[in-house]
């Protein structure tokens, strides 16, 4: 593909992390399958400390919400406080986590507790974060050229630094100005782009975002924010009017800043 050229007026480059910046397989083939084979075991580990519980707590608002919004859920409530068997309640929690990840959900809720456990996983060096090659020299490059660089993803911000913190890169959380996640609010409502602007301290327009949903590149567009999608593989495929609408680009490495060499 040719080289894409974002606005001149841009001052802020808005990055997703999945099919982004960063493998699919990676998200959905090592993070999600750590989650599913270890859950068990780190609630039984951490059941008593206070991290933990606070997870605990944030599941069972998340199930109380969606029991009023009359959103499918299982049917177990959580209460850490008022259990009779200990293991009976980890695994009504097991089975809720699980239940959000095969309904590929992204509450709050649900990516705080993956975080905390990524977070023992990349300390031990069980997990590395994966990047693509063109990533890193490509933001350092925009950074040079005076752009800032933020993050935007449904994983929490915990897990977006422990990602780039501890990634094949070694640690790069440098290359950053800021993250954002579901508590600026969902991905595809474009109101939370219009938030992130406000809390960067700049008009929509002066915000590009790179992402592989369309979804979430329409609510981008709806507030005011300009779009490049990227297409990587494994990434969903894009219709002949997506393609069309949009700038694409395959790798970092083609995009240019207007008027820039």
């Amino acid at each position: 593909m040719a080289t894409v050229s974002i606005p001149a007026c841009t001052t802020a480059l808005l990055l997703d992390i999945e099919g982004t910046t960063t493998p699919i397989t990676f998200v959905k083939d090592i993070l999600f399958s750590y989650i599913r084979e270890h859950l068990e075991d780190y609630l039984s580990t951490h059941w008593e400390e206070d991290e933990c519980k606070q997870d605990v707590h944030l599941l069972k608002k998340q199930i109380e919400e969606d029991m009023r919004q009359n959103r499918a859920c299982p049917v177990h409530t959580l209460d850490q406080t008022v259990h009779t068997d200990e293991e009976k309640a980890i695994r009504e929690v097991v089975e809720n986590v699980l239940w959000q990840m095969a309904a590929d959900r992204k509450s709050t809720a649900l990516k705080q507790i993956q975080g905390h456990m990524w977070r023992s996983a990349y300390a031990s060096g069980r997990i590395k974060g994966e990047v693509y090659q063109d990533v890193v020299p490509s933001i350092r490059r925009w950074r040079g050229q005076g752009l800032k660089v933020y993050v935007y993803s449904s994983g929490s911000v915990e897990a977006q630094k422990l990602l780039f913190g501890y990634s094949v890169e070694g640690d790069v959380l440098d290359l950053f100005d800021g993250h954002f996640d579901t508590n600026v609010g969902a991905k595809v409502d474009g109101k939370s782009y219009e938030r992130i602007a406000e809390r960067i301290g700049c008009q929509p327009e002066e915000i590009t975002f790179l992402t592989d949903v369309t979804r979430e590149a329409k609510a981008a567009e709806e507030a005011g924010v300009n779009v490049v999608l990227v297409v990587r593989p494994g990434n969903m495929e894009l219709t002949d009017e997506e393609r069309s609408h949009y700038s694409l680009i395959t790798t970092f490495s083609q995009l240019t800043l207007t008027g820039s060499a």
